[in-house]
Protein backbone atom coordinates (compact mmCIF):
# COMPACT_ATOMS: atom_id res chain seq x y z
CA UNK A 1 0.00 0.00 0.00
CA UNK A 2 1.95 3.24 -0.77
CA UNK A 3 1.08 6.29 0.35
CA UNK A 4 2.34 10.12 -1.74
CA UNK A 5 1.47 13.01 0.78
CA UNK A 6 -0.85 15.36 -1.48
CA UNK A 7 1.66 18.33 -0.68
CA UNK A 8 5.36 18.45 -2.14
CA UNK A 9 7.50 17.35 -0.17
CA UNK A 10 11.30 17.40 -0.36
CA UNK A 11 11.31 13.93 0.99
CA UNK A 12 12.67 12.16 -2.54
CA UNK A 13 11.19 8.48 -1.33
CA UNK A 14 7.84 6.68 -1.66
CA UNK A 15 6.73 4.46 0.83
CA UNK A 16 4.96 0.88 1.16
CA UNK A 17 4.24 -1.48 3.18
CA UNK A 18 4.25 -5.35 2.46
CA UNK A 19 3.27 -8.40 4.89
CA UNK A 20 6.39 -9.23 6.77
CA UNK A 21 6.91 -12.72 5.58
CA UNK A 22 5.21 -12.21 2.40
CA UNK A 23 6.91 -13.39 -0.58
CA UNK A 24 4.44 -12.34 -3.36
CA UNK A 25 1.40 -14.39 -4.92
CA UNK A 26 0.21 -16.63 -2.10
CA UNK A 27 3.84 -17.71 -0.77
CA UNK A 28 5.62 -16.91 3.15
CA UNK A 29 9.04 -17.19 3.89
CA UNK A 30 8.16 -20.47 6.30
CA UNK A 31 11.66 -19.33 8.85
CA UNK A 32 10.02 -15.85 8.73
CA UNK A 33 7.21 -17.01 9.84
CA UNK A 34 8.73 -18.50 13.18
CA UNK A 35 10.10 -15.07 14.40
CA UNK A 36 7.07 -13.36 12.95
CA UNK A 37 6.35 -9.48 15.46
CA UNK A 38 4.00 -10.50 17.72
CA UNK A 39 1.00 -7.95 16.87
CA UNK A 40 -1.67 -9.22 19.36
CA UNK A 41 -3.73 -6.79 21.78
CA UNK A 42 -3.30 -3.92 20.19
CA UNK A 43 -4.55 -0.27 21.42
CA UNK A 44 -8.11 -1.09 20.24
CA UNK A 45 -7.89 -4.45 21.58
CA UNK A 46 -7.64 -6.21 18.20
CA UNK A 47 -4.79 -7.90 16.77
CA UNK A 48 -2.71 -6.52 14.30
CA UNK A 49 -0.53 -7.22 10.79
CA UNK A 50 2.83 -7.60 11.22
CA UNK A 51 4.65 -5.55 8.02
CA UNK A 52 7.71 -4.55 6.87
CA UNK A 53 8.05 -0.82 5.20
CA UNK A 54 9.27 -0.66 1.68
CA UNK A 55 10.90 2.48 -0.14
CA UNK A 56 11.00 3.55 -3.63
CA UNK A 57 12.19 6.67 -5.34
CA UNK A 58 9.42 8.87 -5.38
CA UNK A 59 7.49 9.72 -8.71
CA UNK A 60 9.08 6.80 -10.57
CA UNK A 61 6.37 4.25 -11.92
CA UNK A 62 6.62 0.50 -11.28
CA UNK A 63 9.87 0.90 -9.25
CA UNK A 64 12.03 -1.19 -7.73
CA UNK A 65 11.26 -1.38 -3.99
CA UNK A 66 13.92 -1.48 -1.33
CA UNK A 67 13.82 -2.63 2.48
CA UNK A 68 13.53 0.87 4.66
CA UNK A 69 12.30 -0.41 8.15
CA UNK A 70 10.33 -2.47 10.38
CA UNK A 71 8.81 -5.22 10.74
CA UNK A 72 6.38 -3.15 12.99
CA UNK A 73 2.43 -3.42 13.48
CA UNK A 74 -0.51 -1.93 12.27
CA UNK A 75 -3.78 -2.13 13.81
CA UNK A 76 -7.41 -1.25 11.63
CA UNK A 77 -9.70 -3.63 10.51
CA UNK A 78 -9.06 -1.95 6.70
CA UNK A 79 -5.44 -2.03 6.93
CA UNK A 80 -5.51 -1.54 2.83
CA UNK A 81 -6.73 2.34 3.41
CA UNK A 82 -5.13 3.17 6.89
CA UNK A 83 -2.32 5.36 5.72
CA UNK A 84 -4.66 7.62 3.40
CA UNK A 85 -7.29 7.87 6.44
CA UNK A 86 -4.19 9.31 8.78
CA UNK A 87 -2.69 10.89 6.20
CA UNK A 88 -6.50 13.20 5.95
CA UNK A 89 -6.21 13.83 9.60
CA UNK A 90 -2.89 14.47 10.18
CA UNK A 91 -2.26 18.21 9.71
CA UNK A 92 -5.68 19.19 11.75
CA UNK A 93 -4.20 16.79 14.68
CA UNK A 94 -0.98 18.42 13.93
CA UNK A 95 -2.32 21.79 14.77
CA UNK A 96 -4.07 20.65 17.69
CA UNK A 97 -0.69 19.46 19.37
CA UNK A 98 0.65 21.37 22.70
CA UNK A 99 3.20 22.90 20.61
CA UNK A 100 5.89 25.13 22.96
CA UNK A 101 5.22 28.39 20.58
CA UNK A 102 8.80 29.86 21.41
CA UNK A 103 9.62 33.13 23.29
CA UNK A 104 10.80 36.51 22.12
CA UNK A 105 13.08 38.61 23.34
CA UNK A 106 13.41 42.39 22.77
CA UNK A 107 16.41 44.43 23.38
CA UNK A 108 16.39 46.93 25.77
CA UNK A 109 13.63 45.35 27.76
CA UNK A 110 11.04 46.19 29.24
CA UNK A 111 11.27 49.40 28.30
CA UNK A 112 12.47 51.34 24.73
CA UNK A 113 12.99 54.31 23.24
CA UNK A 114 10.63 55.87 20.28
CA UNK A 115 12.92 56.61 17.43
CA UNK A 116 15.06 53.84 17.96
CA UNK A 117 15.86 50.10 16.42
CA UNK A 118 14.56 47.71 19.30
CA UNK A 119 16.04 44.35 18.42
CA UNK A 120 13.59 41.07 18.39
CA UNK A 121 15.17 37.83 18.51
CA UNK A 122 13.17 34.70 18.51
CA UNK A 123 13.97 31.04 20.45
CA UNK A 124 12.08 28.23 19.50
CA UNK A 125 12.94 23.98 19.78
CA UNK A 126 12.16 20.55 17.72
CA UNK A 127 9.71 18.86 19.70
CA UNK A 128 8.30 15.28 19.71
CA UNK A 129 4.63 13.86 20.54
CA UNK A 130 3.64 10.34 20.93
CA UNK A 131 -0.34 10.09 19.92
CA UNK A 132 -2.91 7.69 18.71
CA UNK A 133 -4.57 8.02 15.77
CA UNK A 134 -7.20 5.74 14.63
CA UNK A 135 -5.77 3.17 17.01
CA UNK A 136 -2.39 3.44 15.64
CA UNK A 137 0.56 4.91 17.62
CA UNK A 138 2.18 8.08 15.37
CA UNK A 139 5.02 9.88 16.36
CA UNK A 140 5.39 13.62 15.60
CA UNK A 141 8.16 15.60 14.65
CA UNK A 142 7.69 19.34 14.88
CA UNK A 143 10.74 21.84 13.51
CA UNK A 144 10.39 25.26 13.36
CA UNK A 145 10.78 26.63 10.45
CA UNK A 146 9.47 30.50 10.20
CA UNK A 147 9.08 33.32 12.70
CA UNK A 148 6.24 36.02 12.39
CA UNK A 149 6.38 39.41 14.88
CA UNK A 150 3.27 41.23 15.57
CA UNK A 151 4.61 44.39 16.58
CA UNK A 152 1.74 46.02 18.36
CA UNK A 153 1.65 48.90 16.84
CA UNK A 154 -0.58 47.50 13.35
CA UNK A 155 2.90 46.84 11.78
CA UNK A 156 4.45 43.24 11.69
CA UNK A 157 7.18 40.99 9.96
CA UNK A 158 7.39 37.95 8.63
CA UNK A 159 6.90 34.80 8.09
CA UNK A 160 10.49 34.37 7.56
CA UNK A 161 13.08 32.07 7.76
CA UNK A 162 15.54 34.43 10.19
CA UNK A 163 15.34 34.61 14.06
CA UNK A 164 16.90 36.64 15.16
CA UNK A 165 19.37 36.57 17.64
CA UNK A 166 20.87 38.44 20.73
CA UNK A 167 22.94 41.83 20.33
CA UNK A 168 25.70 43.13 23.10
CA UNK A 169 24.50 46.34 25.21
CA UNK A 170 26.78 48.46 23.93
CA UNK A 171 25.50 47.71 20.12
CA UNK A 172 21.56 48.20 21.44
CA UNK A 173 19.65 50.38 18.75
CA UNK A 174 21.48 48.93 15.56
CA UNK A 175 19.44 47.99 13.10
CA UNK A 176 19.20 43.74 12.80
CA UNK A 177 17.09 41.84 10.16
CA UNK A 178 14.42 41.44 12.86
CA UNK A 179 14.21 45.00 14.52
CA UNK A 180 11.35 47.42 14.70
CA UNK A 181 11.32 51.17 15.30
CA UNK A 182 8.25 52.79 17.16
CA UNK A 183 6.95 55.76 16.31
CA UNK A 184 4.55 56.17 18.93
CA UNK A 185 4.68 55.87 23.05
CA UNK A 186 3.34 53.52 25.05
CA UNK A 187 2.68 49.93 25.73
CA UNK A 188 2.51 47.57 23.31
CA UNK A 189 1.54 43.83 23.11
CA UNK A 190 4.25 41.87 21.22
CA UNK A 191 3.48 38.43 19.90
CA UNK A 192 5.65 35.95 18.34
CA UNK A 193 3.89 32.98 16.00
CA UNK A 194 6.39 30.17 15.33
CA UNK A 195 5.70 28.62 11.67
CA UNK A 196 6.65 24.56 12.52
CA UNK A 197 7.25 21.79 9.78
CA UNK A 198 6.50 18.28 10.85
CA UNK A 199 6.69 14.87 10.17
CA UNK A 200 5.02 11.56 11.42
CA UNK A 201 5.47 7.97 11.65
CA UNK A 202 2.71 4.96 11.85
CA UNK A 203 4.14 2.52 14.14
CA UNK A 204 7.38 2.80 13.94
CA UNK A 205 7.33 2.91 9.92
CA UNK A 206 9.17 5.83 8.28
CA UNK A 207 9.09 9.44 8.68
CA UNK A 208 6.33 11.25 6.36
CA UNK A 209 5.83 14.84 5.62
CA UNK A 210 2.90 16.65 7.04
CA UNK A 211 1.59 19.05 4.39
CA UNK A 212 1.51 22.81 5.34
CA UNK A 213 2.95 24.08 8.91
CA UNK A 214 1.27 24.39 12.07
CA UNK A 215 1.26 28.07 13.26
CA UNK A 216 1.73 28.44 17.26
CA UNK A 217 1.10 31.53 18.61
CA UNK A 218 2.94 32.87 21.87
CA UNK A 219 1.53 34.86 24.62
CA UNK A 220 1.61 38.70 24.28
CA UNK A 221 4.83 40.46 25.40
CA UNK A 222 4.07 43.80 26.38
CA UNK A 223 7.01 46.14 25.57
CA UNK A 224 7.22 50.21 26.65
CA UNK A 225 8.11 52.85 24.57
CA UNK A 226 9.51 56.32 26.01
CA UNK A 227 10.38 59.34 24.87
CA UNK A 228 14.03 60.56 24.72
CA UNK A 229 14.78 64.37 25.43
CA UNK A 230 18.28 65.81 25.07
CA UNK A 231 19.06 69.20 27.00
CA UNK A 232 22.35 71.05 26.52
CA UNK A 233 24.41 72.27 29.54
CA UNK A 234 26.99 74.97 29.81
CA UNK A 235 28.65 73.52 33.28
CA UNK A 236 29.18 70.06 34.04
CA UNK A 237 28.58 68.91 37.83
CA UNK A 238 32.04 69.44 39.32
CA UNK A 239 31.33 73.26 38.81
CA UNK A 240 28.02 73.26 39.09
CA UNK A 241 26.49 70.84 41.64
CA UNK A 242 23.04 72.40 41.32
CA UNK A 243 22.98 71.98 37.81
CA UNK A 244 20.20 70.26 36.20
CA UNK A 245 21.06 66.76 35.36
CA UNK A 246 22.93 66.58 38.11
CA UNK A 247 22.43 63.96 41.15
CA UNK A 248 19.60 65.13 43.66
CA UNK A 249 18.30 68.00 41.39
CA UNK A 250 14.91 67.30 40.39
CA UNK A 251 14.48 67.37 36.55
CA UNK A 252 12.19 70.27 34.61
CA UNK A 253 8.91 69.27 33.56
CA UNK A 254 8.63 68.10 29.77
Amino acid sequence: MALQPGAPSADPNQYKYELQCHLGGGDFDTDCLAVVVDCKNGPDGNDGIPVVWLKAPAGVPNPTWTYHSGPTCLFDPRPEDLLPRIAAMIQTEFQRLPVAAGSVTAQPSPHTLRGAETNFFAEATEQQFDITILAQKVHVVAKPVQYTWSYGDGTSLGPQTAAGGPLPQDRWGEKTATSHVYTQTGDFPVVLTTHFQGTYSVNGGPPLPIPGQGQFSSPPQTVSVWRSITRNYADDCLRNPQGQGCPGVVPPAP
